[in-house]
């Protein structure tokens, strides 16, 4: 294996691999990434046994082709270090991957490309074409809302339900509850549905951008891939099956709050400051065309601030974890939210006026 290529190439497919490599392993050779070499390529590949990326970039000068393994965050930071528009000289020599530039040599040990465990693809029963746009907007929407190490494995992921030509994506920790659901480019013929694990949503959201660059899903009974712009990640499902989600979306007779999604952010902000450290809690009391927001904590402490917004309906008295609220204020875009209320001791129902795919529940918090 002997070639060249560019700092800017090898930097931008190492660092699209390194949030798979895990930092402490048991296995060494999953510290590493694995090299392949082509008369026009290099592509790079990081697992860490559940999930697998492998990104392609461009060499400059081929010499001889092959494959190897080298650690992935030496060589990452090495590269990443070196002067912009430095062209980088790899090469194998026995076990040793040899790097030189201009001004320096650089040594790093490998291991054997034989030992990296590749990723088994399954036939996926559906092929999804989504716009880059669309899936980085109901992952970006929803995930915040995931299981965060819950016994209940199936609720640390985002279940993805894919129907005719729409994608819905849902995430609970059973304590609230985030769906947006997004247009395909195209039908396809079966539905489908899998709970993506935490983690590998999170290296899909980074991977997706704002354009709206077509993004291929093929989603399996085991596992989902993703192809988008030359780079492709593979993980595998979460196994079990998703609550009825829809079940928890409350409906029924309710009455309608419309306040002003900045101000109403910032006067959270500012009255949690004085909320209890263990639960983070801020009580609503609704009147005509008025909201009071109040909290206090142990030490006797409290704050409240009044409201202007337009509401009509029974008096409200309910509270709840202000951080589940300020974390779905913070993903809606538009000026107003609506927030629908069902009763004090029942869930709300927060809602963006200009879009119509996005819903949010919060259950309220017992102080």
């Amino acid at each position: 294996m002997d070639f060249y290529i560019s700092k800017e190439e090898v930097v931008k497919s190492l660092n699209a691999t390194l949030g798979v490599v895990e930092k402490r392993q048991t296995l060494p050779i999953l510290s590493n990434v694995l090299l392949e070499v082509d008369e026009s390529s290099l592509k790079i590949t990081a697992t860490d046994l559940e999930s697998e990326i492998s990104t392609t970039s461009t060499i400059s000068n081929f010499k001889s082709g092959g494959k190897t393994t080298a650690p992935a965050r030496k060589l990452n930071d090495l590269c990443r270090l070196l002067p912009d528009l430095t062209e980088i000289h790899l090469f194998l020599d026995g076990d040793n991957l040899k790097i030189e530039t201009e001004s320096g040599k650089y040594n790093i040990s490998t291991l054997p490309s034989e030992d990296f465990p590749i990723f088994e693809l399954e036939e996926a029963k559906s092929q999804i074409n989504i716009s880059s746009k669309n899936l980085k907007s109901i992952i970006s929407n929803t995930s915040f809302a995931m299981g965060n190490q819950d016994w209940r494995h199936y609720l640390n992921g985002l279940y993805l339900s894919v129907d005719d030509k729409s994608i819905t994506a849902v995430a609970t920790d059973a304590h609230r509850l985030a769906l947006e659901s997004a247009t395909l480019n195209e039908a396809i013929s079966e539905s489908i549905d899998g709970i993506v694990p935490r983690k590998s949503i999170n290296e899909i959201g980074k991977l997706v951008g704002d354009e709206s660059e077509n993004v291929v899903i093929k989603l399996g009974q085991t596992s989902i891939a993703i192809n988008i712009a030359g780079t492709t990640f593979v993980s595998k499902l979460i196994e079990g099956k998703f609550p009825d989600y829809e079940q928890v979306i409350p409906s029924g007779e309710s009455s309608l709050l419309v306040v002003d999604r900045k101000m109403f952010s910032e006067s959270l902000s500012r009255v949690s400051v004085l909320s209890s450290e263990k639960y983070k809690g801020v009580k609503f009391l609704t009147k005509e065309n008025s909201l009071n927001i109040s909290a206090n904590n142990p030490e006797k402490e409290q704050g409240e601030e009044n409201l202007a917004c337009e509401y009509k309906g029974e008096e409200i008295d309910i509270a709840f974890n202000v951080n589940y609220l300020q974390e779905i204020l913070s993903t809606i875009n538009s000026d107003k939210i609506e927030i629908s209320f069902f009763g004090s001791d029942k869930s709300c129902l927060i809602t963006n006026p200009t879009n119509n795919d996005l819903k949010y529940v919060v259950m309220p918090l017992l102080i």
